[in-house]
């Protein structure tokens, strides 16, 4: 009988972003994929999509629904080991295996980012840390990907639990390579910008903790000294509306363009001068690092996992959360000085080879391998 993994997270779409590479290596040591999610995206590497109703808020009627199912998959299944993301997949993951974790299922969590970080609001703490330390009783291996993270889980085990660090979800140096000038403009003609455009690139969702409101405030302060800037949001999300009507407010339409989802990333990154990332948390910021391995200078706001990429001055700038000033003066000696650019590049470039898909890959292969060997050992014994 082929031993089978499962992966449990809240959207499938968190598996296209970050999983395929871990659900190739899997069936390529032999194992059955499977993976558990609300949404019925067809992946690659997987041999079985359960769907599952998991909400992403913790108060959502349907997590109820969502944990019974999850506990009736678990017991038909018998998977030899489980790993977890996402707050709300981890959380009903880890509390639907309790009962097949008592027969030999190894549990795996990774945390993208704790909810409680080094100045987040109280109540994040009153809520998110107590259910950490709970369900850490339940997990056999927490993954963080950042050193504050890192610190914080090995407290909260109490030994119970085995910690470690991997940096990141692992970057596509390959994928997101830097381009020369002729290819970066020939793709600004495919997509209707010119070659005189400031390009400023945003990625990602489109929601209150990634803040891109920010941005377009910023650029309401420099639409008159850089009538050339062009802000590019590449992503969805139900903020969206909320920001096409401030940038209307604020008559920003010829400067703000919404590009929606985006399956070519990395052409949108080589076509950009500058990528901003206006989160309020991050655990790390895979945004970032594609625009790092794409050379191209960043400035982000600080929080635990922008502040582990970027050195303030050398491949970016750094600026509190909010501080629309700070941001704009930077994007705009940027745009002033552009022989920084590819220097900050190269130097982006260069620190995100430490987050490398293969080095992560890599890390992660040494933890499954403890825990395929350890269910192996249950199969054994059975």
């Amino acid at each position: 009988m082929k031993k089978k993994v499962l992966f449990c997270a809240t959207v499938d779409y968190h598996f296209k972003a970050f999983h395929l590479p871990y659900f190739r290596w899997f069936q390529e040591q032999g194992w059955e994929v499977h993976t558990a999610a609300n949404g019925q995206l067809e992946l690659p590497y997987v041999n079985q999509a359960h769907l599952i109703p998991i909400q992403r808020s913790p108060f959502h009627v349907r997590n109820r629904l969502a944990y019974v199912e999850l506990k009736k998959l678990l017991a038909k299944e018998h998977y030899d080991f489980i790993h977890c993301h996402t707050p709300m997949g981890s959380v009903i993951g880890r509390l639907a295996a309790k009962g097949t974790r008592k027969k030999g299922t190894k549990v795996l969590y990774t945390a993208h980012g704790f909810h409680f970080w080094q100045g987040a609001p109280l109540q994040n703490w009153l809520l998110y840390y107590p259910i950490e330390r709970f369900l850490a009783r339940y997990t056999d291996a927490l993954i963080t990907i950042n050193g504050e993270d890192f610190k914080r889980a090995d407290r909260l085990s109490k030994e119970r639990t085995s910690v470690y660090y991997v940096p990141g979800m692992g970057v596509d140096m390959k994928r997101f390579a830097p381009v020369d000038e002729k290819e970066k403009q020939s793709l600004r003609a495919a997509y209707g910008f010119s070659s005189e455009d400031f390009i400023v690139l945003c990625a990602g969702e489109l929601n209150t903790n990634k803040n891109q409101g920010m941005l377009i405030k910023a650029c309401a302060q420099l639409s008159r000294k850089i009538p050339n800037i062009t802000i590019v949001f590449a992503g969805e999300g139900t903020m969206r509306p909320n920001y096409e009507k401030l940038t209307r407010q604020l008559h920003l339409e010829n400067h703000v363009h919404f590009a929606g989802f985006c399956k070519q990333m990395e052409e949108w990154m080589h076509m950009s001068d500058v990528c901003v990332s206006t989160s309020l948390r991050e655990g790390l910021g895979m945004n970032l690092l594609e625009a790092m391995s794409a050379e191209k200078p960043v400035v982000a706001t600080e929080n635990r996992g922008h502040c582990e990429l970027v050195k303030h001055g050398v491949n970016g700038f750094l600026v509190k959360p909010q501080d629309v000033n700070s941001l704009a003066d930077y994007l705009q000696q940027l745009y002033d000085k552009k022989d920084q650019l590819p220097l900050m590049g190269k130097a982006g470039r260069s620190m995100a080879h430490a987050f490398a898909q293969e080095q992560t890959v890599r890390a992660m292969e040494e933890i499954y391998t403890i825990y395929m060997d350890q269910a192996e050992k249950v199969i054994q014994h059975a």
